[in-house]
């Protein structure tokens, strides 16, 4: 392999001579041999960093054009750009388990992107700290690229699958119309529902959980840049907050703005572990909805079969013709996943000293693998399995009319003991419930037959 030489304040570093990164990404890469080639930094934080150092290069410019020329601008804007592409994305091999600050993370950013913009200018005019790097620190740029990440993970990728879901649920709910069904709880026969009322549950607990989650992005709007290195804004020039904030919001479409308080954006992650909050939310009621749904669909002849759904691939090496509710148990690992996630977010967010936190990496690490993984799920989920399921119509009606909570119609006529009675003669003696009530002399066969009326239970 061929090298070149590049330095730093620590001196010399032989840096591989295809690659854009210069001597501070070269020592990390060395140094925090952890996880190398698996849990490299993701890569919508190095999308986050091209979004922010554009722009902060144009906030640079209209604060303080004297350093931040127009040819200047012009060379960080087209390495920037290419960086938010992913184009260079080879060029960010650093991993998670670094310093707590995200610091050789930002450094790399600086380090590509004047590397890659002295190449488009055709001269060396980039800096990576005095130019790239300019009225920033990775105090302040590193929890901006966590909270631009974390809110177009949610807004442009995890909500967007749960809504397409619910859509799913909504048309379910419309097709399974008057099928009557038996409720349950406790895992114990219950009284009737209709099945598209069942339905309506799980379309509503997701309608809930994107309401959280649209509100918990809200906080994360707020970014930290211009608060440099312990959040008095030294080396920033004044104003700068507020004009990179406008231009990161012109970037992405989002309504960023630069955060109250710079000494609480630089040390407190509350933001980012109320938003978890609301994805580990959804990731539960996507549990339960999995959970429902596999129940639901046991069998095909010893389990409760009340429904169908897609049978995508052989379920066993051994047992011919068995079929899994695979999509349903993804769905619940993943979920699994999210909720261990919430305890390392919770944590990072509990850790660092006086004016920064130092697990930013890990927090965010984790952050945007629940919302990635629970996203991809749910797609996976719904286009492998929600719109494809049916109603066993026959097994329904079956259990239904075999249910002894049925019993629980007559309440207002034998009252609740006399109902009880009922209820466990029939299952004792294994009769119908009409039989035990007359057995017992509660009503008469036409008294029973005029009052007992499964389908308008619900």
């Amino acid at each position: 392999m061929e090298y070149r030489i590049e330095h730093d304040s620590m001196g010399e570093v032989k840096v591989p001579a295809d690659k854009l990164w210069a001597a501070q990404t070269q020592r990390s890469h060395e140094n925090f041999e952890i996880g190398v080639n698996i849990e490299t930094m993701p890569k919508e934080i190095v999308h986050a960093f091209g979004i922010l150092k554009k722009a902060a290069a144009q906030a640079n410019a209209v604060l303080r054009p004297e350093k931040m020329t127009e040819k200047k601008l012009d060379a960080i804007s087209k390495a920037c750009d290419e960086v938010i592409d992913l184009t260079l994305l080879d060029n960010f091999p650093l991993v998670v388990w670094q310093t707590g600050s995200g610091t050789q993370s930002n450094m790399n950013a600086n380090e590509v992107i004047a590397n890659r913009g002295n190449q488009i200018a055709g001269e060396k005019i980039l800096h990576p700290n005095d130019d790239v790097n300019m009225s920033q620190s990775s105090n302040d740029t590193f929890p901006t690229a966590m909270h631009i990440a974390a809110v177009l993970m949610i807004e442009d990728k995890l909500i967007p699958s749960a809504k397409e879901l619910i859509e799913t649920f909504k048309k379910l709910e419309k097709e399974n119309e008057g099928i009557v069904k038996s409720g349950r709880t406790h895992l114990q026969d219950a009284t009737p529902i209709t099945f598209s009322q069942e339905i309506s549950g799980w379309r509503s607990s997701l309608e809930r959980d994107v309401e959280l989650l649209e509100l918990s992005v809200k906080p994360l709007y707020e970014l930290a840049l211009g608060g440099t290195a312990v959040g008095t804004g030294l080396n920033a020039p004044k104003g700068f907050g507020e004009v990179v904030a406008e231009k990161v919001k012109d970037l992405t479409g989002k309504p960023f703005v630069t955060a109250i308080n710079k000494f609480h954006a630089l040390t407190s992650k509350d933001e980012l572990v109320f938003a978890h909050g609301a994805i580990k939310a959804l990731a539960c009621d996507m549990l339960k909805i999995a959970n429902d749904i596999r129940w639901l669909a046991s069998g095909p002849r010893d389990g409760l079969g009340e429904i169908f759904i897609p049978e995508n691939e052989p379920g066993s090496s051994i047992m011919p013709g068995k079929v899994n509710p695979t999509q349903c148990e993804a769905v619940t690992m993943v979920a699994v996943q999210v909720m261990g996630n919430d305890v390392a977010v919770g944590m990072a967010a509990s850790q660092g000293n006086f004016e920064l936190n130092v697990f930013m990496p890990v927090c965010i690490y984790n952050f945007l693998q629940s919302a990635r993984l629970l996203s991809e799920a749910i797609v996976s989920f719904n286009k492998n399995c929600a719109v494809g399921i049916t109603a066993n119509k026959e097994k329904m009606h079956h259990n239904l009319h075999n249910s002894l909570m049925l019993v629980t119609a007559l309440n207002p006529y034998i009252g609740y003991e006399n109902a009880a009675k009922t209820a466990k003669k029939a299952f004792k003696d294994n009769i119908s419930l009409k039989e035990a009530c007359v057995e017992l002399g509660f009503l008469t066969e036409e008294k029973f037959d005029e009052v007992f009326h499964p389908e308008q239970m619900v």
